[in-house]
């Protein structure tokens, strides 16, 4: 995800977070956030080509299933692009 630079202008940044720094305060997830003007290098790594990207791992290691949440295919590759609810990022979570 980007940083607060981004956040100024990225609507779907503002919705998501404050939702992610909750299920980071709540121990569920490890949050990063890195803005990719600043480093393109780590966009190119991971194939990021919209903003807010979140990428997931376990363990360290990138996702390596797909994560379907009501029938729609929602993290491919480790990589979820846009903005979801708390509710949808609490499932994906519970699926990793």
């Amino acid at each position: 995800m980007n940083s607060s630079h981004k956040q100024q202008w990225c609507g779907p940044c503002k919705f998501l977070s404050p939702i992610l720094e909750k299920l980071k305060e709540e121990g569920l997830i490890k949050l990063l956030k890195e803005d990719l003007d600043k480093n393109r290098a780590l966009g190119e790594r991971y194939n990021v080509t919209a903003i807010p990207t979140l990428i997931f791992f376990n363990n360290g290691e990138l996702l390596n299933h797909p994560i379907e949440v009501q029938g729609q295919l929602l993290v491919r590759n480790g990589l979820m692009v846009g903005a979801a609810g708390e509710p949808i990022l609490r499932q994906i979570i519970s699926k990793m």
